[in-house]
């Protein structure tokens, strides 16, 4: 597979599951009782595809938002996780700070890569 189609794969991937987690989430406040499967499951796409979409910089400023990206899509699996093994609300709070730092990293990173004012 080239490199062109696996990058469509994991954007792809990102894409469906972003959809998937607000779909989920709006069910699980609705009480459907498969509402967190749901969310697991577009969790795990999401993070899979964010993991594996490459960002090649050499910017410490770039490094260090992508590893902020990606531990904001391991929060979002381990929400997923609470949600199964606890029986309070701390699934909401570990989905509130992964939904932060996406957030401020999806600002950040596309602000910094359509620049062009990195450090080379």
């Amino acid at each position: 597979m080239s490199t062109n189609k696996l990058q469509q794969l994991w954007n792809a991937l990102v894409v469906i599951g972003g959809i998937g987690i607000i779909i989920a989430i709006v069910t699980i406040i609705s009480g459907w009782t498969w509402g967190p499967h749901v969310y697991t499951v577009s969790a795990g796409c999401f993070a899979l595809g964010q993991i594996n979409t490459p960002i090649h910089s050499t910017d410490p400023t770039i490094k260090r938002l992508r590893r902020q990206q990606i531990f904001g899509a391991l929060a979002l699996v381990l929400a997923a996780l609470f949600m199964f093994t606890t029986n309070g609300n701390e699934w909401i709070a570990c989905l509130t700070i992964a939904a932060v730092l996406e957030l401020y990293t999806a600002f950040r990173l596309s602000h910094l890569l359509e620049s062009g004012k990195t450090k080379k």
